[in-house]
């Protein structure tokens, strides 16, 4: 554990006990100072940004984005950049909480009046949707898509195949927590590794491959607030003829709404249709194709603010991707309670008061770390009040210039895919939307599109069959890296989450020596790892609706911590460190975005909508 030398000042500051007189009092330390920007301490700027940044690059980013702008084109993308502005604020509030007392945010929780134990259960069902696997099911579609083919089927022929190759990911996820000295330094390589990978290969495809009209399509599509999915003809003047902006999925054709056809197969003999019938192809015929191109039409956007300040009316909104919306915004950046690990990096790194209470080590490697029972606050007077306030400064820094730069870089690069490679209007089925990027890459690669550095002679040996194949591989592989490495620090977030808060207000743990703190982070770990196994053996086998069982619930998770972090920074810290009233209503706002996305996505899953 680091080193606790007190000051004289601090030796007679008595740390104050607010909240539940069930968690034990704070002791008192010396606030260190921040490091300066420089050249040489660029390394020490580098703190939880990097490793959540990395870590949000993942199912929101792969699945959800690329679903949704397939479909609607980019200009949805806005929802994503609300949530991570949210989050960014979200992020250096629970670090206030922190560089004050060295705990992190899921602790200040249970220190809020009633009880610890009722913290504790909220929370937990709170928590649910981490539970849920849907990134290592995710994960196992991408590497069966690469080994086995189109022709996989993981509700049948492939069922054990797999389960098994899904339950080898998820062990694999678990291994690097298991080494490393802290774990957190395992988190910063593996996520480090990512970002090298990962946003190299999207950027060489989509500079190679793609239009300037996609990246700026992409980057207009972040800002578009209030624009909404809807059903409408192109024609939207109805006169017959082209007109700027109409041809909303460019295929040189006014298309019309093409309707939905019922289900009218019964495949289990309950004597209620389950299916649709199939072509001579062996596809679902489940809509009245009225132009022959194979994809519904009908799918159009529409923007809420402009349509009511100029033509006074609402447009209809189209409901049916609403689970992939909710979904996009849900994890786009962290989202749900995934965004508290934040709170308990900013102590592992040493930040603010985090140096003096230590770290969670690793089961292999983790010798001589330890992890203090209470936090450590500091005396607030005219000279700590400034280093205190560097500290926030240095946080924000972190969190501005490398967490929300790395997730909008992260929702926009795989969104090109979909964008830049696949027709507008395509409805990607559940499970495969990761294989249906990669088959769009193939395809342009082969033929590349007029317009883009492909197309040019100088680099005609980047296109063609061979190197379509391969970048399909690569895409693919791109898309298991995401989802693996993204499940890893799931689990890790999880785990950290309750272990640290367990650790402090649980008395029973409480008389544990500090020592142990790995071996309770390793047997949370097996137990969590068990659940999560149990579910993917037990449960289907379509990561959509994994995917948008546990989206719905970190929307609601998200939403209420929001409202809990204003309570407990308002409460618990000094007045002179307490956020700004400004602050507290963009929290409170916050909170209701998701909560709205959170009632939505349950209206649509019950059918209300």
């Amino acid at each position: 554990m680091s080193d606790q030398g007190h000051s004289s000042s601090s030796a007679t500051f008595e740390a104050p006990h607010p909240g539940s007189k069930h968690m034990p009092r704070w002791t008192t330390g010396e606030l260190t100072d921040a490091p300066r920007f420089s050249r040489q301490t660029l390394l020490l700027m580098i703190g939880p940004g990097l490793v959540m940044g990395a870590s949000a690059i993942g199912g929101g980013e792969w699945l959800a984005g690329p679903a949704v702008t397939a479909k609607f084109g980019a200009a949805l993308l806005w929802v994503a950049t609300v949530s991570i502005l949210i989050q960014v604020l979200y992020n250096i509030e629970i670090s206030r909480y922190t560089l004050y007392t060295g705990e992190p945010i899921f602790t200040g929780k249970v220190r809020i009046p009633p009880h610890p134990m009722f913290w504790l259960i909220l929370y937990l069902l709170l928590d649910w949707g981490a539970i849920f696997p849907y990134l290592v099911v995710g994960a196992a579609v991408t590497l069966e898509k690469m080994f086995i083919g189109d022709n996989f089927d993981p509700e049948t022929t492939h069922w054990w195949i797999h389960k098994l190759i899904s339950t080898g990911i998820f062990i694999l996820c678990v291994v690097p927590l298991l080494v490393g000295g802290k774990v957190f330094n395992s988190l910063k390589v593996i996520m480090s590794a990512k970002l090298i990978i990962v946003i190299g290969f999207l950027l060489f495809v989509s500079a190679v491959y793609s239009r300037p009209a996609h990246w700026f399509e992409i980057a207009s599509g972040l800002f578009k607030v209030g624009t909404v999915p809807i059903v409408q003809g192109e024609d939207r003047n109805e006169n017959g003829i082209f007109d700027p902006g109409e041809d909303f999925d460019s295929d040189g054709h006014l298309d019309v709404v093409e309707d939905s056809l019922p289900k009218t197969v019964d495949t289990d003999g309950d004597g209620q249709p389950d299916t649709w019938e199939k072509d001579v192809n062996g596809k679902l015929i489940t809509f009245v194709d009225q132009d022959g191109d194979g994809k519904k039409d009908g799918a159009n956007i529409d923007n809420f603010v402009i349509s009511f300040l100029t033509e006074g009316r609402w447009p209809k909104v189209d409901w049916s991707l609403i689970g992939f919306i909710a979904g996009l915004a849900a994890i786009a950046g962290n989202g749900g309670l995934t965004n508290t690990p934040i709170s308990n990096f900013t102590r592992d790194q040493g930040w603010g008061m985090g140096h003096h209470v230590g770290a969670i080590p690793s089961i292999v490697g983790g010798h001589g770390i330890e992890l203090s029972h209470v936090g450590c606050v500091f005396q607030v007077t005219e000279e700590s009040l400034p280093r205190w306030k560097r500290w926030y400064r240095h946080v924000a820094r972190d969190q501005i210039c490398v967490w929300l730069v790395a997730c909008l870089i992260g929702v926009s690069l795989p969104s090109i895919l979909s964008v830049g490679f696949m027709p507008r209007g395509t409805e990607v089925p559940d499970a495969v939307v990761a294989a249906m990027t990669s088959e769009g890459v193939a395809k342009t690669v082969a033929n590349p599109n007029s317009g883009t550095l492909a197309g040019l002679p100088a680099f005609s040996w980047l296109t063609g069959p061979g190197i379509a194949s391969k970048l399909r591989i690569a895409t693919l592989f791109c898309g298991f890296l995401v989802l693996m490495t993204s499940m890893i620090s799931t689990i890790d977030g999880f785990v950290r989450r309750w272990v640290d808060v367990c650790w402090t207000a649980i008395p029973r743990l409480r008389e544990l020596d500090t020592k142990v703190i790995k071996y309770v982070y390793f047997f949370v770990l097996v137990g969590y790892a068990t659940c999560c196994l149990s579910i993917i053996w037990l449960a289907g086998n379509k990561p959509s609706m994994v995917f948008k069982l546990a989206t719905t619930g970190y929307n609601f998770a998200f939403a209420f911590s929001c409202w809990h972090t204003i309570v407990i920074n308002s409460t618990l810290l000094p007045p002179e460190l307490r956020p700004s009233i400004k602050i507290r209503v963009l929290m409170a706002i916050g909170g209701v975005f998701f909560s709205f996305l959170g009632v939505m996505g349950v209206l649509k899953f019950a059918g209300l909508v």
